[in-house]
């Protein structure tokens, strides 16, 4: 049995780097990173998404694997990179993002790369709204977060909402409301929770 099964997205942060137009490639996004801070802390993990069969993609796998975070959820697409996303930071420290996925690699599981026996041997299972801005994947993670539901899984539920990925607040809202009452474990911002 895993401690923490979950589906999301994994890409690569640019962070700001020494100049002004530098920039320093990351291992990235919200799930993965969870589960590789979980990994660190020794608890059994395991990853489904997916990412490009390219060098950022490798790279991303070969991180996962470093931290020891179980990798055979992870899918490879050789039709479509792997999701970018620059980070901008402003005068008072905020962050904010520039994405590079028209499509992503994440954008483009689907419900029959769901890996149902990473579920069945889980405790716990989390999912992130990102994964929820596009389909593919919005069905693929709302069915991995249903049978998690059904199976009696402990769920928790990120919302982490970032503009610039969906078509308007309207939709984001709408869509995100749904992941509320598939999860035990809700965790949201000031803006997040106002929003949904």
């Amino acid at each position: 049995m895993i401690d923490v099964a979950a589906i999301g997205e994994l890409l690569i942060d640019f962070t700001p780097g020494d100049g002004e137009w530098s920039f320093v490639a990351h291992p990235g996004g919200s799930v993965a990173n969870f589960l590789a801070q979980l990994s660190v802390l020794g608890k059994s993990t395991a990853f489904m998404g997916m990412v490009g069969q390219d060098q950022f993609g490798a790279y991303l796998r070969d991180t996962l694997v470093g931290v020891g975070v179980g990798t055979e959820g992870l899918k490879m697409n050789p039709d479509v990179g792997t999701t970018l996303a620059f980070v901008h930071i402003n005068a008072q420290g905020d962050r904010s993002f520039t994405f590079y996925r028209r499509p992503g690699a994440d954008m483009m599981f689907t419900e029959q790369d769901i890996d149902y026996g990473l579920i069945d041997s889980a405790r716990y299972f989390h999912f992130a709204g990102v994964s929820l801005t596009k389909e593919p994947m919005r069905s693929a993670t709302f069915a991995a977060a249903s049978y998690a539901r059904r199976a009696g899984k402990v769920i928790s539920f990120d919302p982490n909402y970032r503009a610039t990925l969906w078509d308007s607040e309207q939709e984001a809202a709408e869509v995100l409301r749904l992941g509320v009452p598939l999860c035990d474990l809700l965790k949201v911002s000031d803006e997040e929770a106002l929003m949904i």
